[in-house]
């Protein structure tokens, strides 16, 4: 159990670190108006390559790791039901990512504020997982 949950927290950190490089890499593109498309690939792009490379292996496996863990160890808490609550969050925060990093390779502008909105709210969730993880509170605690 200590390799999934040492492979759990390496994916969750390079998943946590992608995720909040997204909205600045997608707003820098239209503040600087970086070209978009290469002649050669429309779809040769950095925000793409973190996005698809980077982010959602390390996603899919600090996901998996982290139910292969509980899993194993037979956990069943309050605290951790709230923590995969918050980790649907995530992932719709990655999702959002990704819908940005397919508006902007279409053309359009990246909305600079929906960023701001998308790097905010996967900081705030990853550091309520965090505390969870850490603090481990009782169910009297989180009502």
């Amino acid at each position: 159990m200590l390799w999934f949950l040492t492979l759990h927290i390496m994916a969750l950190v390079i998943w946590a670190a992608a995720l909040l490089y997204m909205p600045a890499l997608i707003a820098a593109r239209g503040a600087h108006q970086l070209p978009v498309q290469a002649p050669s690939n429309p779809y040769d792009s950095i925000e793409r390559l973190v996005f698809t490379r980077i982010a959602t292996p390390a996603a899919l496996t600090a996901i998996i790791a982290g139910t292969l863990v509980f899993v194993l160890d037979m956990t069943i808490a309050p605290w951790l039901i709230i923590k995969l609550t918050l980790v649907i969050g995530l992932v719709l925060c990655h999702l959002a990512a990704g819908w940005l990093v397919l508006r902007v390779e279409r053309g359009g502008t990246p909305l600079v504020p929906l960023c701001l909105l998308l790097a905010l709210g996967s900081l705030g969730l990853f550091g309520l997982i965090l505390w969870l993880v850490l603090a481990k509170p009782s169910l009297e605690i989180l009502l």
